[in-house]
């Protein structure tokens, strides 16, 4: 209806304002999935994105020393659903690599605290490169081999959460699936026997469960 419409609009106006800003995130992220267009219009209204990405750095503070607490958690990982619609639709995927937004992301999956507040962050962050990859676009790949994703996926498949476990897991697959993924990961020997080291060490953890 137009009435839900305007609402719609009226949150993306009040992202803009710090003062309005954390009920705007929270109210959007729970529309993101019954709004087809949610993404185009977050992308194109003004100062959205560069507000999603201060929801972002205003978090880094509290990641070394460990204090993040669950209301910043929760916040910052509402923003995070937002910037994952913007991955995963069509229409501004491409923009959202040129800009290189996903590097904003990495220091929470660098983080190794396991407090419920930094697993939820983690999750939601690798939430955002899983919706990337999961879109098989050619683009997402050359671009993620250009940054230390790998890495970083392997540390968490090691020492993850389960559900941080298995997405980190399901981006390497997709990586993994792509022949120029797979290239960049046979290139060196490092590179091959890191992924070889740490797919090896599951598989034994999961027999053990058995």
């Amino acid at each position: 209806t137009s009435a839900e419409r305007d609402k719609i609009y009226q949150w993306i106006i009040e992202l803009a304002n710090p003062e309005t800003r954390e009920n705007a995130l929270l109210e959007l992220s729970k529309k993101r999935e019954s709004v087809p267009d949610l993404a185009p219009l977050l992308w194109n209204s003004f100062g959205t994105i560069a507000a999603l990405l201060q929801e972002i750095i205003n978090i880094y503070p509290a990641i070394n020393p460990a204090t993040l607490t669950a209301h910043q958690s929760n916040r910052v990982c509402n923003a995070l659903a937002l910037l994952q619609c913007v991955a995963s639709h069509p229409e501004t995927r491409s923009q959202f690599l040129a800009a290189h937004i996903p590097l904003y992301l990495y220091p929470f999956l660098q983080t190794v605290s396991k407090t419920r507040p930094f697993e939820y962050l983690r999750l939601t962050s690798l939430g955002v490169i899983g919706a990337l990859v999961k879109t098989d676009e050619q683009e997402v790949i050359n671009f993620l081999l250009t940054t230390e994703i790998i890495p970083l996926c392997l540390r968490i498949m090691e020492s993850g959460s389960e559900l941080s476990k298995t997405v980190a897991t399901f981006i390497l697959q997709k990586i993994l699936l792509d022949e120029t993924g797979l290239n960049y990961i046979c290139q060196t020997y490092e590179r091959f026997s890191h992924v070889a080291m740490i797919l090896g060490k599951m598989v034994i953890a999961l027999a053990k469960e058995q």
